[in-house]
């Protein structure tokens, strides 16, 4: 029997390396690789040898026949459709892959010096592909605890998905990397300063700040991004315990504007039963306030229709499959159109089958745990006097005004400049070639700066899709080294140490 991969795929293609006849795709250099929602086993060339399942580091490779009977069966054909439209590969087809060598410095780079600010799953990349290649690291992170987006971004009930961490720290313990924590640079390190201690700089800061909708009353307490209760409930440093309050009162309705992976997440928390959450690492003031918590439904507002929303099949197979939620499509005639024509396979199709109706704004809130769905919709004010009390929605028909205690803001990240290295306002990243930060005005190449992440590539793609990034930028940087282009061996670990200490 052949093997399949789950809803927990990090998509980081350690299965593609490890696979010897190709039967894992997108790999890294095809055109669709970190836009899929996964990877995908092709069962026509699967050969059964299991070496995918061992190289998995979110556990999310099983054989088929161990799905069939389970919660995961969809997950089957699920992979065997990706493969659909493409033709099954012959015997000649079949044959082991040709290997890869990963990057390696020369002989009079090999004492090279590499600072990597951050330590969240592009920098920890980044770091693992560096000491490879025998090079020295100092990984630096403004917050006291390592781990950026897996342990602050991931909810606490994907166990398999921050099974990913186990991985970084085994990077973390290596003997060349020194770690420093609750160290912000542009505060208390300048990149000059990184630079007179480090051969390079590799910059994985992320996108720590939030899109906005732009709308009046938007800023009124109840009203914040989702990147704040997410690190609320996974106990960011920089979250206040006290920051969510859910006794909402009447009515027990909470809206999230946004309909991505992240919006999921934070809808399905607010309606799960807390003690399902309480053997998971959630916060325990976030355990305490779900245990108080009266909301019973959470609409979810998509400003586009069915075929386009943001979340993967993935992430909302799971919820429709509860017996303790009702979930309800909310839309104008097009969008029901759309859904009951869907084809089968797509996100539409998903919803086929799922009461329908448009929202009752008077009707009292309570009874079974509810999500609604709402598609081409719109948030045009906040209201409240003094908070949030309710929000205007247009599109699809007649605004309508939603009574709601909490709105949660989905609508994506932002990368902020970067002290001392050039700044896309428009694209909200780092000017850069392959990783190489680049001088936008020449298009040359600004000495020993390198990004790798959301600050390179903008706000997209999940955990995975950072290993093929961080690859490329390595591989930049190594080049570098060996032309002679950057220096090697410029400070130590203890000089900077002395440096940091001088500071606090």
């Amino acid at each position: 029997m052949p093997y399949a991969i789950t809803q927990s795929c990090c998509s980081d293609a350690s299965c593609v390396s490890v696979c010897p006849v190709n039967c894992i795709h997108p790999t890294p250099d095809e055109p669709d690789f970190g836009t899929t929602e996964m990877l995908y086993v092709d069962p026509r060339a699967c050969i059964d040898c299991g070496a995918c399942a061992d190289a998995c580091p979110v556990d999310a490779i099983f054989p088929t026949e161990s799905l069939l009977d389970g919660p995961d069966a969809a997950y089957v054909e699920l992979n065997r459709a990706h493969y659909d439209d493409t033709t099954a590969p012959d015997d000649d087809d079949r044959g082991w892959s040709a290997p890869t060598f990963p990057v390696a410095l020369e002989p009079h780079a090999a004492r090279l010096r590499v600072a990597v600010v951050g330590t969240g799953p592009s920098a920890s990349y980044t770091a693992s592909a560096l000491l490879t290649t025998s090079a020295e690291v100092t990984m630096l992170d403004r917050l006291p605890v390592a781990g950026g987006l897996v342990r602050f971004g991931v909810a606490p009930d994907h166990g398999s998905t921050r099974a990913v961490a186990d991985r970084f720290a085994t990077v973390f313990g290596n003997p060349r990397l020194e770690m420093c924590l609750g160290v912000e640079v542009g505060r208390d390190v300048t990149h000059a300063e990184l630079l007179e201690h480090h051969d390079a700089v590799v910059y994985a800061v992320g996108a720590a700040a939030d899109r906005t909708l732009g709308v009046p009353g938007e800023e009124l307490p109840g009203s914040l991004p989702a990147r704040r209760f997410v690190g609320w409930y996974n106990d960011q440093p920089e979250v206040p315990a006290d920051l969510v309050e859910l006794d909402l009162g009447s009515p027990a309705r909470a809206v999230v504007v946004g309909n991505g992976n992240v919006a999921l997440d934070v809808a399905r928390l607010l309606l799960t039963d807390p003690e399902e959450l309480a053997a998971t690492p959630i916060a325990r003031h976030a355990l305490a306030a779900l245990r108080r918590s009266t909301v019973r439904e959470v609409v979810l507002v998509g400003r586009r229709g069915p075929h386009d929303a943001a979340y993967s099949l993935s992430e909302l197979r799971p919820l429709l499959a509860r017996d303790d939620l009702d979930v309800v499509v909310d839309g104008d005639a097009a969008t029901l159109a759309a859904v009951a024509d869907a084809e089968p396979g797509s996100k539409a199709a998903a919803l086929q089958g799922l009461p329908v109706g448009r929202l009752d704004a008077a009707a009292p809130v309570g009874g079974r745990r509810r999500l609604v769905l709402r598609f081409g919709s719109v948030v045009e004010r906040v209201d409240g006097p003094g908070r949030v009390a309710s929000v205007r929605l247009t599109g699809g028909g007649e605004p309508v005004d939603l009574p709601t205690g909490l709105l949660l803001r989905s609508v994506g990240y932002r990368s902020e400049p970067v002290a001392g290295l050039p700044f896309d306002a428009g694209t909200h990243t780092v000017p850069h070639d392959a990783g190489r930060v680049v001088d936008p005005a020449s298009g040359t190449p600004v000495a020993a700066a390198y990004v790798v992440g959301w600050v390179k590539r903008g706000p997209r793609g999940g955990i995975g899709s950072n290993r093929a990034d961080a690859s490329e930028t390595v591989a930049s940087l190594v080049a570098d080294a060996n032309a002679g282009r950057i220096g090697a061996g410029r400070g130590s670990a203890r000089s900077f140490r002395r440096l940091l200490r001088s500071r606090r």
